[in-house]
């Protein structure tokens, strides 16, 4: 199952939407911001087939 969600850019302010794989479990990856490119951990768990919770940090270099 796959849901999109919407989150702000901790570094430029654009809001971004991403597609998030539910059926794959838990995920953290790192992923850059599609606007400025700089590089944002991703996590992300569900509680059901609703409740997503998602979690957007900035790396610093």
């Amino acid at each position: 199952m796959e849901i999109e969600k919407f989150f702000i850019c901790p570094f430029c302010g654009a809001q971004i939407s991403m597609v998030l794989d539910l059926s794959a479990g838990p995920q953290s990856y790192i992923e850059d911001c599609e606007v400025c490119c700089r590089p944002l951990e991703i996590s992300y768990e569900t509680g059901g087939s609703d409740n997503v919770s998602l979690e957007i940090t900035a790396v610093e270099q």
